[in-house]
């Protein structure tokens, strides 16, 4: 399962670095420094949660509850999606009512990180190389 998760962490980088490349590229005289700096955060967020997603995938290798390193890498995910995506239609369109999904993004990416310290921290199934 976790397989899974490192492969969607990768793509969600490579995205992160094509859309950065698009953005200081192509954007960056087709709209606003204001809108360009959304933009570029969106992207910065998506590349931090993807080495996240690859990350627990990794520790879970290590122990912990594989429920608990699922949620953190479900949440990175949820918290990709709204959070960077909002902030990407946000710059593009210009259209504000995207704003107030940010925030639900960055709740998700909170309670993705909390479950990696839950499951980082789980006593089961751990080995015996502490």
């Amino acid at each position: 399962m976790q397989r899974k998760y490192a492969g969607i962490g990768a793509i969600i980088m490579l995205l992160s670095v094509a859309l950065g490349a698009f953005g200081a590229h192509v954007l960056k005289s087709i709209i606003g420094e204001e809108s360009l700096g959304t933009f570029e955060t969106g992207v910065h967020y998506q590349m931090i949660h993807g080495i996240g997603m690859i990350l627990a995938s990794i520790a879970a290798a290590f122990g912990g509850s594989a429920n608990k390193w699922r949620w953190a890498n479900i949440l990175f995910l949820i918290g990709t999606i709204l959070f960077s995506g909002s902030l990407y239609l946000l710059a593009l369109t210009g259209w504000k009512w995207f704003g107030p999904i940010t925030p639900l993004g960055g709740v998700s990416f909170i309670a993705g990180w909390l479950m990696f310290i839950l499951a980082a921290w789980d006593k089961t199934q751990q080995n015996s190389n502490k």
